[in-house]
């Protein structure tokens, strides 16, 4: 009982900024989670300039792992030691019964927020349906306080989390809706989420908006290219240096027209010389080899300009 109160007192006070990446997922040959790599790569990232991490969410694949995988990665997480008051995950699902047994895992766990998708499946959900799937969350983890973080990626899920639902939802559930992951790429959207209230902690999905957030107009940044950029990310969050937050952007542009997941994962086995870091979960494939040398020789590029 002891610890459960230490962990809900922590999820309740600590509160998730600035550099977040959304971490890749390593899978082995046989297509399972590879839970050594994957809480090798977290303590790396962890190490090398992240504030934080977004465990299992689009870049991780996580949709694409069972009830149970989801489960033993979230757990690998807390059983190497890693920080858990600095890593949020990805607990969203079509059925709320798994997105409950996920975000009570979570909460179990010490995690520090669950990033969740509306339900997925079904579209033009009206706002009642979103309210109570919601509802449900609240309800399942009542006793640790769990921070909620929306996740809002219409292209992908096909619902939005809209201004006036989050403003009914942080209502509703008073101080568990935290704050929102936004990947719409609309930044006109983040601005109106954000000034929803002071305490609303939003992250647009890329490092670009890093200097904008610097000045308070946002939480920091989740983005799948800080598996890849964190060092320099971090460079621009913590003193405004313009000249690293150009490059990590000139990172995250190598990836414009091409596939984003599997080509993250395809740069990282570059970065760290592991081919098994490329593997890819069914239904996505691997990153075509003429995209990989694109990608690898502008990245190398860009540290070489930097070493220089």
């Amino acid at each position: 009982p002891g610890d459960d109160v230490e962990i809900s007192e922590r999820q309740m006070t600590k509160k998730l900024s600035g550099v977040i990446a959304a971490i890749s997922t390593p899978v082995q040959e046989d297509g399972a989670p590879d839970t050594a790599r994957a809480t090798k790569l977290a303590r790396y990232l962890l190490d090398n300039g992240c504030d934080g991490l977004n465990v299992l969410g689009t870049t991780g694949e996580a949709t694409s792992f069972s009830l149970d995988e989801r489960k033993r990665v979230m757990s690998a997480y807390k059983d190497a030691g890693l920080p858990m008051e600095r890593l949020m995950v990805g607990t969203g699902a079509a059925a709320v019964s798994d997105a409950v047994a996920l975000t009570r895992h979570a909460a179990s766990l010490g995690f520090a927020g669950a990033l969740v998708l509306p339900p997925f499946y079904y579209k033009g959900v009206p706002d009642d349906g979103l309210d109570a799937y919601i509802g449900a969350l609240v309800k399942s983890t009542g006793d640790s306080k769990l921070p909620i973080y929306l996740y809002h990626f219409p292209a992908q899920s096909g619902l939005p989390w809209h201004v006036e639902l989050i403003k009914r939802l942080r209502k509703n559930y008073a101080g568990r809706i935290a704050g929102l992951k936004d990947s719409s790429g609309d930044m006109a959207y983040a601005r109106s989420a954000a000034a929803i209230d002071p305490d609303f902690a939003v992250f647009p999905s890329t490092e670009a908006c890093l200097l904008e957030a610097r000045g308070g107009a946002f939480a920091g940044c989740i983005s799948a290219t800080a598996n890849l950029n964190a060092d320099l990310c971090a460079r621009a969050w913590a003193s405004g240096d313009a000249a690293a937050l150009d490059a990590a952007v000139t990172i995250r542009k190598l990836f414009d027209g091409k596939a984003l997941v599997s080509g993250i994962k395809a740069l990282l086995s570059h970065i760290h010389g592991d081919p098994a870091l490329a593997r890819m979960k069914p239904p996505l494939a691997a990153f075509p080899a003429a995209d990989r040398a694109v990608v690898v020789a502008g990245y190398d590029g860009v540290r070489a300009k930097r070493v220089a």
